[in-house]
């Protein structure tokens, strides 16, 4: 009786231990499907990062003023400049109009002076990091 109880225990541990092998067993097939509009999503956050950047860099300040009119002058200015850089700071109470990202000084000044004829009180700003 007792050998027929050991041969049953051996049996049901190796049926056991043949089962769990299969039970946990995985496979190494990774799949990702993303959305197309998140690449798009990703170069749009890249594009508003690299326009945020002020390190070094020289900005022409075309306007100050109010947030309604600085909305204004900040699309006029990218009807007629569609590839130049521009956006509205905030520093309390007044909105400026900075465009352009300039690595030179000399760069700036001759952007300086073309924009002189449409914004008169447009001037070189070097922003702080």
């Amino acid at each position: 009786m007792r050998i027929l109880s050991f041969k049953r225990g051996v049996c049901c541990i190796v049926f056991l231990l043949f089962l769990s092998s299969n039970c946990f067993s995985q496979e190494a097939k990774t799949s990702i499907s993303q959305d197309a509009r998140f690449e798009q999503l990703l170069n749009e956050k890249r594009k508003i990062n690299s326009s945020i950047t002020i390190n070094n860099r020289y900005k022409i300040q075309i306007f100050t003023g109010d947030s309604e009119n600085s909305k204004k002058a900040l699309t006029d200015f990218r009807k007629d400049n569609k590839k130049t850089d521009a956006t509205i700071v905030f520093n309390t109470p007044i909105y400026k109009v900075w465009v352009g990202n300039y690595k030179t000084r000399i760069e700036a000044e001759n952007k300086l002076q073309s924009l002189k004829k449409k914004y008169p009180n447009a001037f070189l700003v070097k922003p702080n990091k």
